[in-house]
């Protein structure tokens, strides 16, 4: 165990490497902040529109997400990737919001009563508070400044996985698509994994869709295949969902070689 979470550790700082290693061309967007009651700090917030916003009388989706910088962080890879599905008529329009991190892992995670867990930042198990953010001062100022639908979506990768599978199993009403990739779901003695059955009893019942992948990363397949066993053993009328197990791509390839594929497949079949 204490070498698993050694090796997890070091996919952290190696993903961090990665990225300053990666140059994204960086969008047209919007930029401002909010001082946030919830986190007690100022936050980012990074928007990037549709072509067609300005032009349309339409109100659009929006789909979220932590990890939402534009330095050293997954902002313009996705809303480029976003702009070309919308382009081929893929994935229907819709708006990007990215935020920008102050303490990643402490918004990421939940708490967690294993010590190894705690060594990866000096404050972790702040979700709670974060996703208080989100649903109470965020989600009413992107509704104030633009045109949007009821219909929202939340993306991320490794934490920020965590984070949407976290949110999805204690607040799915929050999101109508939730988008994880390589979710960390080893977090805590992997104990979201293992009372899954008893959240997914109390699914709301609005439809919900779920998109996840799990890469050749030991201690996070063991996991998300745990979990997609689990989801399929019922029958949720409420969950649309799909695995794509990805044993070729890596805990930092897996993002970037998948991302389009769950686009496409969460919109498909909205």
């Amino acid at each position: 165990m204490k070498i698993i979470k050694s090796i997890t550790i070091f996919l952290f700082l190696y993903k961090s490497m990665i990225s300053q290693q990666t140059t994204d061309s960086v969008p047209n967007h919007e930029t401002f902040t909010i001082q946030s009651v919830s986190l007690n700090e100022l936050r980012t917030i990074n928007v990037w529109l549709p072509t067609t916003y300005n032009s349309s009388l339409d109100s659009f989706p929006v789909m979220y997400m932590a990890d939402g910088g534009i330095i050293e962080e997954d902002f313009p890879h996705v809303a480029n990737t976003m702009a070309l599905l919308i382009s081929q008529k893929q994935i229907p329009p819709m708006i990007l919001v990215g935020i920008q991190n102050t303490q990643r892992r402490r918004d990421l995670t939940g708490p967690t009563e294993v010590e190894s867990d705690k060594k990866i930042a000096p404050v972790v198990g702040g979700s709670e508070q974060f996703r208080l953010f989100i649903k109470s001062e965020l989600f009413p100022e992107i509704e104030k400044r633009y045109k949007t639908t009821s219909k929202k979506g939340i993306l991320g990768e490794s934490l920020s996985g965590l984070f949407v599978m976290e949110t999805f199993f204690k607040e799915p009403e929050m999101f109508d698509y939730y988008i994880a990739f390589d979710p960390s779901l080893w977090w805590n003695n992997h104990t979201l994994v293992n009372h899954a059955n008893t959240y997914l009893q109390k699914l709301p019942n609005k439809l919900i869709t779920l998109w996840f992948a799990g890469s050749s990363a030991k201690d996070i397949y063991k996991y998300t295949r745990q979990l997609n066993r689990e989801l399929n053993k019922a029958n949720y009328s409420s969950l649309r969902f799909f695995y794509s197990d990805e044993p070729k791509e890596k805990h930092h390839t897996i993002f970037r070689a998948t991302k389009e594929k769950a686009l496409k497949w969460v919109f498909e079949h909205k």
